[in-house]
């Protein structure tokens, strides 16, 4: 218990006896006796965050790689425009056939700043209008019936002209 107008701490026999024992057991137990004022542990770390921020908010060097020049930046727009459905790993392709020493993963950066709305490939909708032909959905499903059984049931269905092409269920 600390009463603040005594400057020494008043100790109960069972801080006594924790004390005790831990000068038994740590060699250092002298270093956890300071007492401090609250005012001191809050300027403390006001002090500690002023630091880091300052710190953290100083001078940095340049970090990463040197930008790309801006024809190779220009030559990626043009090919994104031209070529709707090529994505990151086909126009990298073609940038290192031209003998421009460029990752995958920057072309992509340079993709997504020019225009983030445009899809870079074909969407699924697209998909589907060009393979319609060749798709069949499938389910396999359960039905509960009115006595407390279940019906199990298989569905394929053709994707272009929307007709049945298989139905089976099972008791």
């Amino acid at each position: 218990m600390v009463r603040f107008g005594n400057p020494k701490p008043q100790l109960s026999w069972r801080d006594r006896v924790f004390w005790v024992c831990l000068r038994q057991i740590w060699s250092k137990w002298r270093n956890a006796l300071m007492v401090h004022q609250p005012e001191t542990v809050v300027r403390w770390h006001r002090h500690g965050f002023r630091v880091y921020w300052r710190m953290k908010s100083g001078p940095r060097k340049k970090r990463g790689r040197p930008p790309i020049k801006s024809e190779i930046r220009e030559l990626i727009r043009c090919m994104a425009e031209e070529n709707s459905t090529w994505g990151a790993p086909h126009i990298h392709g073609e940038l290192l056939k031209l003998g421009f020493s460029i990752s995958e993963r920057t072309v992509s950066r340079y993709l997504s700043r020019i225009d983030p709305d445009q899809p870079k490939a074909q969407n699924w909708l697209t998909f589907l209008h060009n393979h319609r032909e060749a798709i069949a959905a499938m389910d396999f499903f359960t039905i509960p019936t009115v006595t407390f059984s279940i019906l199990y049931g298989f569905f394929v269905i053709h994707f272009k002209g929307q007709y049945v092409l298989w139905i089976t269920i099972i008791d």
